[in-house]
Formats: C-alpha cells, structure tokens, sequence
C-alpha cells in the first residue's frame, strides 16, 4: 500500500471514533466560556494542551481561580498516562527521525493510540506505513477538536442544559476498551484500572486516575507473566531431565 493509502485507511478507523469527540470538544469549548475564558485563551489552551481530560480539569481549576502551579500540575498527573502509551509505541518508530517522533508525540490522543496499535498487532511491518497509519488516525483527530472547541466557545452559552454531551465521553472511551480487551491479562489490567479509578475519584488532584492506570498494567502484567509459567514453574527445557 501507498503512503496515502495506509493514510486513508487511518482516517476511515479513526472516522467512527469521531462521534464521540466531537460532544468532548464542544463540552470543552463551552466549559471554557464558563470558566471565563476568552475566543483566544480558550483556542490556545486546546492547541497547546490538546488533552480533552485535563483540559477540563484546568478549565475548571481556572474558573475557582487556582494557582498556577496548582493547574499546571493537575494536567501533568492527567496526561501522565501518555509516557505509558509513548512507551508502547516507541518501539514500533526506533528508526523515525526527532521530527517524526516529536509531531507522533504532540497529536497523540487516548483514541489514536488505541486504534493504532491494535492495527499493529494486526501485522503492520514497514515503518513508513506505521508512521502514515498513524498520522491518518491522529491527524483528524487533533483537526476536529480544534474545530469543536471553537464551535463550543462560540455557541456555549446556548447548549441547553439538559443534553448530555458529557455523558458521549465515556461512552467514546468504552468503544475504544472494549475491542482491545483480548485476553485475560487485558480484562484484569481493565477492571482492576478502572475499578481503582472509580474508587478513587475523590481523591485530589486526579491522582486516582493515575494510582489506576498503575495498578492496572501491573495486575495486567501479573496474570500474563502467571499465564506463560507452566504448571509447577517448570520450563520446557527441565522436562526430561
């Protein structure tokens, strides 16, 4: 397949996820106008920042008039969860140039990670379709938000109360958990991550968000490693001996 091939068939993935972006991006524009933000305050901090999750959460620290260090801190914690899908990729793009890397990095979003390395579990070999596939569920993405954070600025005071445009941010994030919960490994990693999650939503500065996400790669990573051991703890190369 072309470069402009295997882009396409990342914008056709990534096409459905769109959906649930779209409400996110409105919800985050309109928050921003809530919080007292202007047109071009509200537009830098979705270009600069482009996290939807900790957008909010600075959004709503800035509307209670937080410090700085305090808002700056909080998005961190948030966005931590982007060094462990930076981690996974970085195999996948050893031989890319800084600047490949650096772009890769900067449009990376919860959903293109998702629908990317599920493809490459798939069998995806050259790097060069790897970096276009990517860039072809990343790309669109990052365009959308950028647009329905200006649409939500600029119609916010109008959205009726009662839609539910928070309620298609779950909803978007459980179409992408759902597909890639595979084996065993991933069901632990996901119940015991979202369930200490949940638990810990009370606790300050999303820190359980983070505590989850911890927990759950390592239970995750003790089922796999229990479910390679034979029986016994025996290897293959003791049998016979």
């Amino acid at each position: 397949m072309s470069r402009r091939e295997d882009f396409i068939a990342g914008v056709r993935t990534t096409t459905p996820v769109m959906l649930g972006v779209i409400p996110f991006g409105l919800v985050a524009g309109a928050a921003a106008v809530g919080a007292g933000l202007s047109l071009l305050q509200a537009i830098a901090l979705s270009v600069v920042v482009f996290a939807g999750a900790s957008q909010l959460a600075m959004i709503e620290l800035l509307g209670q008039d937080a410090t700085l260090l305090v808002v700056v801190g909080t998005a961190l914690i948030i966005n931590s969860r982007l060094v462990m899908y930076s981690a996974s990729l970085a195999p996948h793009f050893t031989s890319e140039s800084r600047r490949w890397r650096g772009l890769m990095a900067y449009i990376m979003t919860d959903q293109a990670f998702a629908l990317s390395v599920t493809r490459y579990a798939e069998g995806m070999d050259d790097v060069t379709r790897r970096r276009w596939y990517y860039l072809g569920t990343a790309a669109p993405l990052w365009v959308v938000w950028q647009i329905c954070t200006v649409v939500g600025v600029a119609v916010g005071a109008s959205v009726p109360g009662w839609l539910p445009l928070r309620f298609a941010v779950p909803l978007t994030f459980l179409a992408l958990l759902v597909p890639a919960v595979q084996t065993r490994a991933h069901a632990t990693a996901a119940v015991v991550g979202g369930g200490v999650a949940t638990a810990g939503a009370t606790i300050p500065y999303n820190l359980g968000l983070v505590l989850g996400a911890l927990l759950g790669v390592a239970a995750g990573t003790l089922v796999a490693r229990t479910a390679s051991e034979p029986a016994g703890g025996v290897g293959p190369e003791e049998v016979g001996e």
